[in-house]
């Protein structure tokens, strides 16, 4: 019975190690063709080129970096494109903490924990 023990003592140990490489995640990259792609081809924005899109989305991860609500963000998101369309505002900042501040998606979400959407709509 000891020597089966030891088996599968020896057999879990390297299992483990593996599940452990396996899981351990990649540092999340930002990605800003990705960001443009996704800001600029959906309507609504009308940034005037590529750098000013850049530059608001990291306008918007600055904000979350501060530690401004979620809703304070999504007000000021909304004012800026002159909009009562909370999915709109929405969209924007999520790609623009996913794509270029991945590092501040946690710090997102958990302001984002209790958000309701002024208008009660929710898509």
């Amino acid at each position: 019975m000891k020597c089966r023990t030891r088996l599968m003592a020896l057999m879990t140990a390297p299992t483990m190690l593996c599940l452990g490489t396996i899981t351990a995640t990649a540092p999340a990259r930002a990605d800003a063709v990705a960001y443009l792609v996704n800001v600029t081809v959906r309507p609504g924005y009308n940034f005037a080129n590529a750098d000013a899109a850049l530059a608001y989305g990291q306008d918007v991860c600055g904000k979350v970096e501060q530690g401004r609500s979620y809703s304070q963000i999504v007000s000021d998101v909304s004012a800026d494109f002159n909009t009562a369309d909370e999915f709109q505002a929405s969209y924007l900042i999520n790609q623009a903490v996913n794509e270029l501040c991945p590092a501040l998606i946690w710090q997102l979400r958990n302001s984002a924990a209790h958000y309701r959407p002024v208008g009660g709509t929710n898509r």
